[in-house]
């Protein structure tokens, strides 16, 4: 992998509606199809924007829907990943936010490589995460949704590593 001393900072938003469904989006590598995820919405920081402008930012770019204000970090993910035959190091900060209208409210404004890799966006449940067989960014997404709904996902953000 990758000898990058600093990762690419990002924001991702667990996103949950009046249902406790989490947002969730389905993409792949445009060079490997076969590769394929299902992903929280968010990406990196643009020049001088802090986390939680980017996350914002990220999920009406990337869903159309526009969120009026972040609940608290609740993890931050550090991974090293093989995309586009190129390799990545990333730093996520994942916050938590809630919505009750799922209809989109702006047109989305995705980048040429989301296009490219973009496969679908669905909202699930706490129960179908569980049975999903997909592969999951993070991978203890199912027990992390479950302790976020049960309120048992201490303030203090966890540290992630995949």
């Amino acid at each position: 992998m990758s000898t990058t001393a600093n990762p690419r900072i990002g924001a991702r938003v667990l996103l949950l509606d009046a249902h406790d469904r989490v947002l969730l989006i389905h993409a792949c590598d445009p060079h490997d199809r076969g590769h394929h995820w299902w992903e929280l919405p968010g990406g990196g920081l643009d020049e001088g924007e802090n986390l939680e402008g980017a996350a914002v930012r990220e999920v009406a770019e990337e869903t159309g829907l526009i969120i009026s204000s972040l609940g608290h970090k609740l993890w931050i993910r550090e991974s090293r990943f093989r995309y586009k035959g190129r390799d990545h190091y990333r730093e996520d900060h994942v916050f938590l936010a809630r919505i009750t209208d799922t209809a989109p409210n702006v047109a989305l404004k995705l980048t040429e490589n989301e296009k490219a890799g973009l496969i679908e966006r669905r909202w699930w449940s706490a129960a179908e995460l569980r049975l999903c067989s997909d592969k999951l960014l993070p991978a203890r997404l199912p027990g992390l949704l479950d302790q976020v709904l049960d309120g048992r996902l201490d303030t203090t953000p966890l540290r992630l590593v995949d």
